[in-house]
């Protein structure tokens, strides 16, 4: 089995925690499908040492992209490494994520996402190539005053407002003290233009009470309400659950503060979208494959190889990465989106960027900037990992770097570079056809990605696509 069996040292550390907190509950979380955490809650009397090998059973026929009405009985097995206290409920409440198991096989369940973490991982150390991965995601989001949409078979709209945007220099607030953003100029004013400073800080601090390390937040680039906090690098399926910790986090300090906060990749029409740039080193022995000194960026050969199989698999490995209809709104030119298939030490608008801020080992690694924070970090980190080591399997080489601007490029050389697609159905068509990278191993099965692509058919991109767009009425309503 994928899931670790817990020692009994890190049990004995969770009723501690449940004892020194004076928890009453213990909420069982676990990730669906789409990256959002479900949960369900029993009095901490119910916790018991065979909790953590017996698990507790729940209907799984209603989770998105789980079973099936004739299958619905499954099993949460909790990963005491995971727990927490949550900070946001008012009964003291115990958290501890889980994993999914099969009730009559006690087979691991393919369609847990956090399933498929702990699978790349072990097939990383299998490989040879490395035994641990290094996960770093630098997630952005908005954070608005107020937000309303609806859409039926009629009618469709949508609107959203934050105190700092540009459009608000005219209205009427009583009184409008100005210190709006200008568009495209969010990125690190101070207060009172920034006037989320203090609202990050307390998202860090919760974050940091929970056990995520902080090293640093900032406002965005857009107008309206866009942050960025970022996390230390931990191991990849460490890293996965830390980013569902993050999102609660973000989310639930925003509402406490009568705000809301979305990871919707593109909001704002005309304004720079929300991203999750992702770093990413692989390691073996305690050093750091990735690293060579004197070559272009300090890079290894395995590590061009990494950055070979992800370039080469980016159309697939997009259905993973950027896993929405508004994640392709994000995707285009003129708005620093990375959209060239192509790595660079400087070049911000390439698909992979080397950070050259130190050169040490320690530091040396890729950065995936496609990414955003509507993936599902189980399924995204697993995904490009597994690309990754394709790439060093196979010796795929990419494209040779390119730090030139490359807005300003001959045509017939820009010609040259490709472009991720364009809409989330394309990324679904190039993940039918190349997938047999994802299957190593069995990390992910046939089932998964094939349940996986029927589920953003049927719940996503035919909803988008059949329905009328409110600009289209602006377009063709008088012709």
């Amino acid at each position: 089995m994928a899931a670790k069996k817990a020692s009994s040292a890190s049990v004995s550390n969770v009723f501690k925690m449940a004892k020194d907190s004076g928890a009453q509950m213990v909420d069982y979380r676990f990730t669906d499908l789409p990256g959002m955490w479900q949960h369900f809650t029993s009095p901490i009397k119910e916790l018991e040492k065979d909790t953590f090998v017996d698990g507790v059973g729940f209907d799984g026929s209603s989770i998105r992209g789980f079973q099936e009405i004739q299958e619905s009985d499954m099993l949460l097995i909790p990963d005491p490494s995971t727990a927490f206290i949550d900070p946001f409920m008012e009964v003291p409440t115990l958290v501890l994520i889980c994993t999914v198991q099969d009730p009559i096989t006690r087979e691991d369940y393919t369609r847990d996402p956090r399933i498929v973490a702990l699978k790349a991982e072990a097939y990383l150390n299998s490989t040879g190539i490395g035994d641990t991965a290094f996960f770093g995601p630098e997630a952005e989001f908005f954070v608005f005053d107020d937000v309303r949409y609806s859409t039926a078979e009629n009618y469709s709209f949508y609107e959203v407002d934050s105190g700092e945007a540009a459009w608000n220099t005219g209205s009427d607030e009583v009184p409008n003290l100005g210190h709006k953003l200008r568009y495209k100029e969010g990125y690190f004013p101070v207060p009172p233009s920034d006037s989320l400073q203090d609202l990050r800080s307390e998202m860090c601090l919760t974050m940091m009470d929970i056990g995520l390390d902080v090293e640093v937040h900032h406002h965005e680039v857009a107008t309206a309400g866009q942050c960025e906090i970022d996390l230390r690098f931990d191991t990849m399926v460490s890293m996965a659950d830390k980013m569902m910790k993050y999102k609660y986090v973000v989310k639930n300090v925003a509402n406490r503060h009568g705000k809301t906060a979305t990871f919707m990749p593109k909001p704002i029409f005309m304004d720079n979208g929300s991203g999750m740039h992702t770093h990413q080193s692989v390691w073996k022995k305690g050093k750091n494959v990735m690293y060579k000194k004197g070559t272009y960026g300090d890079l290894s050969q395995e590590a061009v190889y990494y950055i070979g199989g992800i370039l080469k698999h980016a159309p697939s490995l997009l259905a993973f990465t950027n896993t929405t209809t508004n994640s392709y709104r994000r995707l285009v030119p003129g708005y620093e989106a990375p959209i060239n298939l192509m790595y660079s030490c400087r070049n911000r608008t390439a698909c992979i960027r080397i950070p050259t801020y130190s050169n040490s080992e320690k530091a040396k690694r890729i950065e995936f900037r496609c990414a955003d924070a509507t993936a599902n970090p189980y399924i995204a980190f697993s995904a490009m990992l597994m690309a990754g080591i394709d790439g060093i399997k196979n010796k795929i080489s990419p494209p040779a770097p390119m730090d030139q601007n490359l807005y300003e490029l001959p045509p017939k050389q820009k010609a040259k570079v490709k472009q991720t697609p364009g809409s989330l159905d394309a990324v679904l068509d190039a993940l039918e056809k190349d997938n047999d990278y994802l299957v190593q191993g069995d990390v992910f099965t046939k089932d998964f990605i094939q349940n996986y692509i029927a589920y953003k058919r049927e719940n996503e991109v035919d909803p988008v696509r059949l329905r009328p767009h409110p600009h289209e009425f602006s377009l063709y309503y008088d012709i």
